[in-house]
């Protein structure tokens, strides 16, 4: 069986769907039964396809803009996979919502979630543009629609009318990281990912701002507060909540790293006495995991699969509640042995998510669209 997969998300700074792309191929290629090739796609005028990025797995590197090739496809649906790549294909996975182009492979869609239906001024580019308009009737072309969790495809069988049994639940494993063997002796309240207005960081800035001024009018030396790092790409609708970081109460408590990559993540969970996660939705929050993975604290929103990853190992907030998530930082920073039953709590809930596993959902997904495939051409 020969699969062409989209790596385009990877190709350059890795955020969540990169990095699950990116993940998911190592392992495919790990596991794969005799007589399976994997390929990985990628276009660009200007970025070129690592070879060394996944060893084993066959690279098709095209020289075409990403905006017109995502065009073509999606308006046009053209050119098929086949004839840009001059090779047939079983199976072509696109790694976001819309199909790639294919005269005979079977089509598979990949959905993180659907944020881009309820608040499209969060998108840009090609997602504002087309995946609102045209990510149902793509669904339903697809002969297999992959998920990342139980959430996401409960959304996509509800909202975009999907049968249940062309979704495929594969989440995201753990990283291969070992967990740290001790606490900083003082560490920072962490939040990783793209600082943008989905993330919901002017809860959190809130609810560091509190802790700050009510920890300070009783405190006689320090204030005992440990930093906080937000860490990720800042968007150009993070401006004000940057600025905002700048000023008292919050100067110099508050650092920016900007974009962190794969290499250098660890580092920043293994200085963390608390991670935090306040989005207004996630598909799944990798991060979360990779932070239950090293053993650090996890404090999430109780909205959309956060609630699945971390389950009860953390503690779970309203993200409109500012209030509810300074209690949770007063608590955790302040109790060691809070710490430790949630790091071990923690340890033991990311355990259960494997890269193999993803693998394995994938490798199911893309057999039960080769059945669906021939179902629909009779």
């Amino acid at each position: 069986m020969r699969i062409l997969l989209d790596y385009r998300p990877a190709l350059r700074q890795r955020t969540g769907v990169g990095e699950y792309v990116h993940e998911l191929a190592r392992a495919l290629v790990a596991t794969a039964p005799d007589g399976e090739f994997l390929s990985l796609f990628s276009s660009s005028w200007k970025d070129r396809l690592d070879r060394r990025a996944v060893p084993g797995a066959g690279h098709v590197d095209r020289r075409v803009p990403v905006r017109v090739l995502n065009f073509a496809w999606h308006r046009l649906a053209w050119p098929p996979a086949e004839q840009l790549v001059h090779e047939p294909f079983d199976v072509v996975h696109a790694a976001h919502p819309l199909l790639i182009p294919s005269s005979r492979a079977a089509q598979v869609v990949t959905v993180h979630d659907l944020d881009f239906l309820d608040h499209p001024h969060r998108t840009r580019a090609e997602i504002r543009r087309d995946y609102g308009d045209l990510a149902g009737s793509h669904a339903h072309r697809a002969d297999q629609v992959v998920v990342v969790s139980r959430h996401t495809a409960s959304e996509v069988e509800h909202r975009l009318g999907v049968d249940q049994s062309r979704i495929s639940v594969c989440r995201p494993g753990r990283p291969d990281w070992p967990a740290r063997q001790t606490e900083p002796a003082s560490g920072s309240v962490l939040f990783l990912g793209t600082l943008d207005p989905r993330k919901n960081l002017d809860v959190l800035l809130d609810a560091y701002e509190k802790l700050i001024v009510r920890r300070s009018a009783h405190a006689t030396t320090g204030d005992g507060i440990p930093s906080l790092v937000l860490a990720g790409r800042v968007t150009d609708e993070a401006k004000d909540m940057v600025a905002r970081a700048s000023r008292p109460p919050l100067a110099g408590r508050v650092e920016l790293p900007g974009y962190v990559d794969s290499g250098q993540r660890r580092a920043l969970y293994e200085n963390a006495l608390a991670f935090v996660l306040p989005s207004h939705t996630e598909g799944f929050g990798m991060t979360a995991l990779e932070a239950m993975t090293v053993g650090v604290p996890v404090i999430a929103a109780n909205r959309g699969a956060l609630p699945e990853v971390v389950g009860d190992a953390g503690r779970l907030f309203d993200p409109q509640d500012s209030e509810a998530l300074t209690h949770h930082l007063q608590d955790v920073i302040a109790d060691t042995s809070l710490r430790a039953r949630m790091r071990d709590a923690g340890l033991a809930r990311s355990r259960q998510f494997t890269w193999p596993d993803t693998a394995r959902g994938v490798r199911e997904a893309w057999m039960l669209s080769l059945t669906h495939r021939r179902e629909r051409r009779g």
